[in-house]
């Protein structure tokens, strides 16, 4: 997705925050100390006013700061000692293009000398999946069960998703939710709801830029740190990501490998995040929808399954989710998380949380009962539906309008998504 969609000057996540500081005044006392009291909240305004999170505050200063490109923070023994022990795996690859344009994936001045060969795997140039790179393992683009579709969020967490996670919870849907660390610093409750119902969590980088633009040092803190903020936040370490755009080679998968992450891909864009940008309408992306329906519809899927591209982003794209969701249950036999789909029944470094096995989880079994992660100042893991409803899948699934976005962007379109939600699933 676009760079734009989460700022659009260095200075725009405060003055986000101060745009959202201003409604502080304007709603109701609720908890913002515990996930179960922030997954209660309904107001879409009171979920993205900000609030302090204490283990984030005692934190300060040992991670980048948000939103920018991720370099080893100062002193930062820890992660000097882990990057130096890692540097001999890497190939010795340049990065891609010249940073402040590539970061932004324009690889113009980059591509037109660059090997028609791809010896790098470079999935920007021709979707390669495969490493080229020996010891390195195959993306994961698709899903070996047949019949089954890869179900996945990226972009999250984000400050208004209640009523989404609510119509997840009331439908039994679990999903792997690809998290940005910045994400996670500016909306920790609303991480960890994501453990709390029962969902993956995969780390989709600290600032969202493409990551094969990025020097060596750039690429590991990028991964290091968003794993550390899911780990401060959530209570668990991540073993998958999703790169950015899809944006990854040889040398940004050894990072990821060497770091215990399994890289995620895709085989069909949903382009939800694109609407309203160049040529891409709503309309786009219902088709892009409809034509992964059909494919399933017509066996395409009868050997393996797929995986789609989709996002927590904001309104339009949760509402897609929501509008689709029983199109793509009828014409899919099963909608899994990713680790679900390929059996991957440890889903973090940490061995007190599993995931079910496929079996278990087409039988009923969405959930895996024992002990779950407690993240730092974290009390109680589960969360109860925001909407008291119990709608489930017939209520708000196609029902969901698109809001129209005003010139506060995403603060104010996701409002108005979580406005939509509540008052169908009410």
């Amino acid at each position: 997705m676009r760079l734009s969609s989460f700022f659009t000057s260095p200075s725009a996540v405060s003055s986000t925050l101060l745009v959202a500081s201003f409604f502080a005044s304007t709603v109701s006392a609720q908890d913002r100390t515990t996930e179960q009291g922030e997954a209660q909240i309904t107001s879409a305004t009171e979920e993205c006013t900000p609030y302090y999170y204490a283990p984030i505050g005692a934190a300060a200063g040992k991670f980048p700061p948000i939103w920018t490109p991720a370099t080893i923070v100062a002193n930062d023994t820890n992660a000097q000692a882990k990057y130096n022990s890692i540097l001999g795996q890497i190939p010795n690859i340049p990065p891609k293009g010249t940073q402040p344009a590539s970061l932004e994936g324009d690889f113009s001045n980059f591509t037109p000398t660059y090997p028609a060969t791809d010896p790098d795997c470079w999935w920007t140039y021709d979707q390669c999946t495969t490493p080229k790179l020996a010891g390195l393992p195959p993306d994961l683009a698709g899903v070996p069960e047949p019949q089954t579709l890869g179900y996945g969020f990226d972009d999250g967490p984000n400050c208004s998703h209640n009523a989404f996670y609510d119509y997840l919870s009331q439908n039994n849907q679990k999903a792997t939710m690809f998290y940005i660390g910045s994400n996670v610093m500016d909306w920790p409750l609303e991480a960890q709801r994501a453990l709390a119902d029962g969902h993956e969590i995969c780390v989709h980088t600290w600032s969202h830029r493409y990551m094969t633009s990025l020097t060596n040092e750039e690429v590991f803190a990028e991964f290091y740190y968003t794993m550390q903020a899911i780990k401060l936040v959530v209570g668990v370490t991540p073993t998958c990501w999703r790169p950015p755009f899809g944006d990854v080679d040889d040398r940004v998968r050894a990072f990821a490998h060497a770091l215990g992450l399994r890289t995620i891909i895709w085989q069909y864009d949903s382009n939800d995040w694109r609407a309203g940008t160049g040529n891409i309408t709503d309309a786009d992306v219902d088709a892009n929808y409809q034509a992964l329906i059909a494919r399933a519809q017509n066996g395409t899927f009868n050997n393996a399954g797929t995986i789609m591209l989709t996002h927590e982003l904001n309104n339009f794209t949760m509402s897609e989710a929501v509008k689709f969701y029983d199109q793509l249950k009828a014409a899919f036999k099963y909608l899994v998380p990713m680790g679900v789909a390929i059996n991957q029944t440890q889903p973090y470094v940490e061995t007190n949380y599993s995931l079910p096995t496929f079996e278990e989880y087409i039988s009923g079994t969405t959930t895996v009962s024992g002990g779950t992660p407690q993240a730092s100042g974290a009390a109680g893991q589960s969360s109860s539906t925001g909407s008291g409803s119990d709608s489930g899948s017939s209520g708000a699934s196609g029902a969901v309008s698109k809001m129209a976005f005003d010139g506060m962007g995403a603060l104010a379109a996701t409002a108005a998504f979580v406005g939509g939600v509540m008052g169908l699933l009410a």
